[in-house]
């Protein structure tokens, strides 16, 4: 299974703050104290459009690995949320990641490279997994951490006063992570603190229901009660295109073939997609329609286990002088069967015109 950042414990003592292996100066000032913290998003997103809650606290404190929704959208161990875009490309546009909630700064990190690294690699940056990133303190005890920022992009310093909202830095790729996102650890008097209930693994465990509230609202740390609802997908087609070219998963991942512009000689004419969280004996289905509306080409596939990440295309190659003119489609489905035996669906569709 591919695992994504992980965040290690925070130790604290009467000297010093140490956090994935960097060492913060106490900070003296404090936050005024609240009673309960409430968080706003860490990044400038719209969760389902363009950014994604790709892996959640994981609550069960064994070696398994159990989400809020008793789902397995997390890894052993995992001590934060992780809000994911879309690509390195928009990584290096820039999507300024913001402080959840006012406070003080209680200590940074910036200057490690946005290379990604995998879990196998974790010996290469023992103790820096977080990358480039950010603590503040808001009183009462609670802190929040923000992980793998851009290098260079940090703009806050120890000490400092931050307002909820206030910019920290952009999303990056630094420390242990696979893929471009922000990773936000909410903790309680050094306790992990999962912000979708409210609660702790290290005192809750597994508590599926207790976050459902008598109007069917999911209770936790957000400001909008409804943040709870969208954040949670079963599955999330984050990604899909065209290309003129078969197509590379890096590339892909890469954002090269975002807004790419197809000419009609080009050789191949592809179809692809990007997904978060495939169930083994799901019912994957891809196709791709021509101008007249006939399906030039498509294929199922039935993964046979779980997937973190999959991707999938279809394509066609050139077989004349010119693809004909006109508007093509591309359609991705992922089918479920639910408990229930009746099947759930999500898709997307693009659209590409060739003059």
């Amino acid at each position: 299974m591919i695992r994504y950042s992980r965040c290690l414990r925070v130790f604290l003592d009467s000297l010093a703050i140490t956090v994935m292996g960097l060492t913060f100066g106490v900070v003296v000032a404090s936050a005024q104290a609240q009673q309960s913290l409430r968080l706003d998003l860490p990044l400038d997103c719209s969760p389902g459009i363009d950014c994604w809650v790709v892996n959640h606290v994981d609550l069960d404190s064994s070696t398994g690995k159990q989400d809020f929704m008793c789902r397995n959208h997390t890894y052993d161990g995992h001590k934060g949320t992780d809000f994911a875009i879309r690509d390195l490309r928009r990584m290096t546009e820039g999507v300024p990641v913001r402080a959840s909630a006012a406070g003080i700064v209680a200590g940074m990190r910036d200057g490690m490279i946005d290379n990604g690294v995998a879990p196998l690699d974790r010996n290469a940056i023992g103790g820096r997994e977080c990358g480039n990133g950010v603590v503040i303190r808001h009183g009462d005890g609670w802190e929040t951490q923000y992980c793998h920022l851009r290098r260079g992009s940090i703009m806050v310093k120890s000490g400092d006063a931050v307002v909820q909202g206030a910019q920290l830095g952009l999303v990056g790729q630094s420390g242990l992570a696979e893929f471009p996102h922000v990773h936000i650890s909410v903790r309680q008097d050094g306790k992990i603190i999962d912000p979708f209930t409210g609660g702790s693994p290290e005192v809750g465990g597994i508590r599926c229901d207790v976050a459902v509230t008598d109007d069917g609202m999911r209770s936790g740390l957000w400001w909008n009660d409804a943040f709870n609802e969208t954040f949670y997908e079963q599955t999330s087609i984050y990604n899909a295109g065209f290309s003129g070219v078969a197509p590379n998963i890096d590339a892909i991942r890469a954002g090269l073939y975002a807004n790419s512009q197809i000419p009609p000689t080009a050789p191949v004419l592809a179809f692809w997609a990007d997904m978060f969280w495939v169930e083994k004996d799901d019912l994957i289905s891809l196709r791709l329609m021509g101008p007249d509306g006939g399906i030039m080409v498509e294929n199922t596939a039935i993964p046979e286990k779980h997937q973190a990440r999959q991707y999938m295309f279809v394509g066609k190659k050139l077989r004349q002088a010119r693809w004909p003119a006109g508007t093509y489609v591309g359609e991705i489905t992922v089918s479920r069967r639910t408990e229930s035996g009746e099947r759930q669906s999500v898709n997307e569709r693009r659209e590409l015109t060739i003059p």
